[in-house]
């Protein structure tokens, strides 16, 4: 297991369509693969790599700005009536209104932020997916999503919960599902305003505001040894879309 690495000391956070850089996308699914087999994952749709083909995929690549080093990353699906967002290829089989729900959401622009994965290093500064999550739901603004889906383990319910993003009471049982193992439970998660973000906690809007209106947004926090860490979300790939 990947220990804590002190000297990280700079993160960066690149944005950018899958299909424009098929290296960068193959980094994130092998660091993604490697986090998954140590918890004993196999089968997780948001881990298939057919995402890479699909226009309507933008990554979040999370590096060490200092050496390249792949360190984490997530993804926004944007639902297109042509690829399933991998929320409903996980719990479609079990509930099948989710796929209404998808397409009642598609022509205003909906999709879903998945395969979201930071490797024992980042983990271990305590920084953990918040911010990377933060960056998601900001970046999706850029390419016509106004709403989001997503599915959260118990570990993350919180931070997904406080970004605006509320259980869907109506799927399985009140959201949750035995997910992506029978002894593992996630909880099918919605964000219905990610334009302006009214319900999310006053930190988490703050900086993914600022995201928006600074597209090379820098932020500095403290990691749970002391450190100080530097953060570059660079979403200015956006005016290539």
């Amino acid at each position: 297991m990947e220990e804590h690495n002190p000297e990280i000391k700079h993160i960066k956070f690149t944005a950018f369509r899958a299909v424009d850089d098929r290296e960068a996308c193959m980094s994130f699914v092998e660091g993604h693969k490697r986090v998954l087999e140590i918890f004993g994952i196999t089968q997780i749709t948001s881990a298939k790599a057919d995402w890479i083909l699909n226009p309507d995929v933008y990554v979040m690549l999370v590096t060490d700005a200092d050496t390249g080093k792949v360190l984490g990353g997530g993804r926004v699906h944007k639902a297109n009536r042509i690829n399933r967002l991998p929320v409903e290829e996980a719990v479609g089989y079990m509930d099948e209104s989710i796929y209404t729900m998808v397409e009642a959401k598609v022509d205003s622009g909906t999709g879903e932020v998945a395969g979201v994965w930071n490797s024992f290093e980042v983990a271990g500064l305590g920084i953990g997916s918040l911010y990377l999550s933060i960056a998601c739901v900001a970046y999706s603004a850029f390419v016509g999503i106004t709403s989001l889906f997503g599915l959260a383990a118990p570990a993350t319910y919180r931070n997904v919960y406080n970004g605006g993003f509320r259980p869907i009471m109506e799927l399985g049982n009140n959201g949750r599902f035995y997910y992506p193992k029978d002894d593992m439970v996630a909880t099918v998660m919605f964000n219905e305003d990610t334009i302006n973000l009214p319900i999310t906690v006053a930190a988490q809007k703050d900086i993914g505001l600022e995201m928006r209106r600074k597209l090379i947004h820098e932020h500095e926090v403290v990691s749970k040894r002391g450190d100080i860490v530097k953060l570059t979300f660079d979403l200015s790939r956006k005016n290539d879309l």
